[in-house]
């Protein structure tokens, strides 16, 4: 059960990586980016239950937090069109 959610993100994610490559505006690249963020991270935790290894569970809340500060870092920039004001 975990393999066939494993490969369903991984489905997701390459249709999420589709629309990142040809969204038709920032705000949807910026969308996009964020639900791969997501997907990624949903793909670690699953690896980490399948392949019985903790670690991954440390590597996956990591990269969600830093993937949170860049989405804010990203939007402030596409509102702003600078980051430092």
């Amino acid at each position: 059960m975990i393999l066939l959610a494993l490969w369903g993100m991984v489905i997701s994610g390459m249709l999420g990586f589709v629309r990142v490559v040809i969204g038709p505006s920032a705000a949807d690249r910026l969308v996009a980016a964020d639900a791969l963020s997501v997907i990624f991270t949903m793909v670690l935790v699953l690896l980490s239950l399948y392949i019985e290894t903790p670690f991954l569970l440390d590597v996956a809340l990591a990269f969600s937090m830093l993937s949170f500060a860049d989405m804010l870092l990203m939007a402030k920039y596409f509102e702003h069109g600078e980051l430092y004001k």
